[in-house]
């Protein structure tokens, strides 16, 4: 983390260009100048001594957000000069309302609930990309429905407005269905998968482990999952525009830690995924197991969805035509969510 430092801290006294030093060394003496030269310094000490920034962050419960309890664990943030606060909620759209209301400085959120986020004071910016579904999300279908081309004319289960709404919008133009040839219904997860278990719903989009418990349960098929496309169930994190420019080096920090996290991931998922599993109440191996379906965000997807009207621009284009395409989630989109490169950037230069 870096301060501004003030005149007295920077190793040269500025004289006021009336004072006489001569006078102030007869008068006195060194041993008075000695003093105040102490003081001076320990007022540099206490400066540069201060207590790590607090930056509150808001995540709901998902692998890909959940790997950040390690960071914690670790004392990763502690290394980097920041005290991390984490907030659960239920779901990312309650963090991200936090987040834009200002009850928080960042939330770990879906791009897509970004986009439609509630109007506030500020606008919604974007900053890192912490993971893309690549296996964890998918549709689940009664015993018969082999396909999603199938799924014309059938009454599937997915929550309007959220990631399962776009996962039901991504398999469907994939096999290039019109979203309308399709029933959705309008249900939490939980109500969704036991709809499935009585024969209540062709199809429903969840995530794993519900996915292939719920296959299993019913004898059904998975007939799509993320992993077969490069997916706009794109993961990351949210602040205000204005946060950036007022804190500017605390969030590079942050996001150095992030990539610290990465590597740990990379070198030693065995104790992070230990960890973190920990801190849920979970097994290990079905933590990484969960995990395992996402692509991390490392500095190399970072670099890649950050460049200059890249991947990033492109799937907030794409997501805001399928919102406008499909508007049964009765939202407002947001039209101004800004993309900015500058903090993931700085921080991809100050790596190691």
């Amino acid at each position: 983390m870096s301060y501004s430092t003030p005149a007295t801290c920077s190793g040269k006294i500025a004289l006021n260009r009336t004072f006489n030093t001569r006078s102030l060394l007869s008068r006195f003496g060194f041993f008075t100048i000695g003093l105040l030269l102490v003081l001076l310094l320990n007022g540099c000490n206490t400066y540069f001594n201060r207590e790590p920034q607090t930056l509150k962050v808001g995540m709901n419960r998902w692998p890909g957000f959940d790997v950040v309890l390690y960071a914690q664990e670790a004392g990763l943030f502690e290394k980097r000069g920041l005290n991390v606060e984490l907030s659960v909620f239920e779901n990312s759209q309650d963090a991200t309302r936090a987040m834009i209301r200002g009850n928080l400085d960042a939330a770990f959120v879906p791009l897509w609930d970004v986009m439609q986020a509630d109007p506030g004071n500020d606008r919604p910016a974007y900053v890192l990309v912490t993971n893309i579904s690549a296996g964890a999300d998918g549709i689940v279908a009664q015993p018969g429905i082999e396909s999603v081309k199938d799924l014309r004319g059938k009454k599937v289960g997915a929550q309007l407005g959220t990631i399962d709404h776009l996962i039901l919008l991504e398999a469907l133009k994939l096999n290039q269905i019109d979203p309308g040839s399709v029933q959705i219904e309008n249900l939490s997860n939980e109500t969704t998968v036991q709809w499935m278990k009585e024969g209540r719903l062709d199809a429903a989009v969840v995530w794993e482990p519900l996915l292939s418990d719920t296959a299993s349960a019913i004898g059904g098929n998975i007939i799509y999952t993320t992993e077969e496309v490069d997916s706009l169930v794109i993961d990351g994190l949210a602040v205000r525009s204005s946060f950036i420019e007022e804190n500017r080096a605390s969030l590079t920090q942050f996001i150095l830690t992030w990539f610290d996290l990465m590597e740990a991931v990379e070198t030693q998922p065995e104790t992070v995924f230990a960890s973190a599993a920990k801190q849920l109440g979970q097994n290990p191996e079905d933590f990484k197991s969960d995990y395992s379906g996402l692509k991390k965000g490392d500095i190399v997807m970072n670099r890649r969805m950050f460049e200059s009207q890249g991947r990033l621009w492109k799937a907030t284009q794409q997501i805001a035509d399928w919102l406008r395409e499909d508007t049964r989630h009765g939202r407002i989109i947001r039209e101004d969510v800004e993309i900015n490169a500058e903090p993931v950037t700085a921080a991809i230069d100050l790596w190691k």
